[in-house]
Parts: structure tokens; C-alpha cells; sequence
């Protein structure tokens, strides 16, 4: 099965969206699916089996991830990808962050990091602390609204992808020293 979403969200912006998503059906097998022409996000499984025809395609050629599936994976590959996609089957399902996370922070992706499936304007806050900078919405749900789940809180306490140090090492509250803090290594 071939999506194509006339929008994304990207960079805190609606886009066109210039990919296609492929999705095996129950007949499909990663080595005899046919990639169609164009910039295409396909299946890990796919990915692999055919790899060596793939490459060519770059950058035309996007993978994406299962829920269940490895991130290391793809570790040879993430310098060359010029987007990853993560699934998110259903909208509780959190292993995607985890992914998201891992990709940006252990293997150096720096290209398009894109959810993908179950995703809603309520996740799009903390995907976006995890290295998201992508989001194909649910179709049936509105894209602009969900747009608003980018901005819903203005500060954030724990250390993540995009803010590399804790709420309390970032406020300076009254009463503090910061020369005492610093000698005592804190």
C-alpha cells in the first residue's frame, strides 16, 4: 500500500509533504515489494532485502520504523538517510520515543526524523524533545490544530534531546551563588 499525505508538519510549520509511505500488504514480501518511482519512505524489512537497489535511489530513498524494531538497525545507513520515519501503531504505544531518541543521540541521524501512524496533537510536545522534527497526523484529524501541540507549554524540566540541560541548572533563583554552586561542583 502506497500513502501520500498532501501535509505534514515540519519544523513547526504545515508543508506540502514531497514523500510517499510505503506499506507492505499481507502479499508484499521486502524482496519482490515494488518500489514506485519517487521519494519513497520504506519499510526496515525492505530496506534490507533491498538495500543494494535502494542506495542507488538515494536521496530519493527514506526508511522507516516499526515500534518493535531496532534503531541500530540502520546504524550503517544514518549518514546517507535523508529522512527516518518511526511508527507509532497506536498512539500509546511509546517506543517510538525511545527510538527517536536513540537515533538522534547515539547514532548522529541528522536528517529528517519523521512520526509516522497514531499521532496526535497531545504527543507532538514530547516527540519534538526527542528529536522529532516531522509529523504525518492522523488524516482525520486537523493538521493545523495539531500544529498548537508544539507550543502547549513554554518551559521544561527534565534534560532531553532538545534541551541538553535540566530546569534547575538553567534558573538562577534568588538566594542562589552561583561561584558556591560552581566550587561545589553542582
Amino acid at each position: 500500500m502506497f500513502e501520500v499525505r498532501e501535509e505534514i508538519i515540519k519544523n513547526a510549520a504545515v508543508v506540502p509533504n514531497t514523500w510517499g509511505l510505503l506499506r507492505l500488504d499481507e502479499n508484499d514480501t521486502p524482496e519482490t515489494v515494488v518500489v514506485p518511482a519517487g521519494k519513497v519512505i520504506v519499510p526496515l524489512p525492505v530496506w534490507q532485502a533491498q538495500r543494494d537497489t535502494l542506495l542507488a535511489r538515494l536521496p530519493d530513498i527514506g526508511v522507516w520504523l516499526a515500534s518493535d524494531e531496532r534503531p541500530e538497525e540502520l546504524a550503517a545507513d544514518v549518514a546517507q538517510l535523508p529522512v527516518i520515519g518511526v511508527d507509532f501503531p497506536k498512539f500509546t504505544d511509546g517506543r517510538g520515543y525511545s527510538i527517536a531518541f536513540n537515533l538522534r543521540a547515539r547514532l548522529g541521524f541528522q536528517g529528517e526524523l519523521r512520526a509516522i501512524g497514531d499521532v496526535l496533537r497531545d504527543q507532538l510536545f514530547s516527540m519534538h524533545r526527542v528529536g522529532f522534527d516531522a509529523y504525518a497526523t492522523r488524516p482525520d484529524r486537523s493538521i493545523h490544530d495539531a500544529l498548537k501541540g508544539l507550543s502547549v507549554f513554554s518551559e521544561t524540566y527534565q534534560a532531553s534531546w532538545d534541551q541538553k540541560s535540566p530546569l534547575f541548572r538553567r534558573h538562577q533563583r534568588e538566594g542562589q551563588n552561583p561561584d558556591l554552586d560552581n566550587a561545589a561542583g553542582i
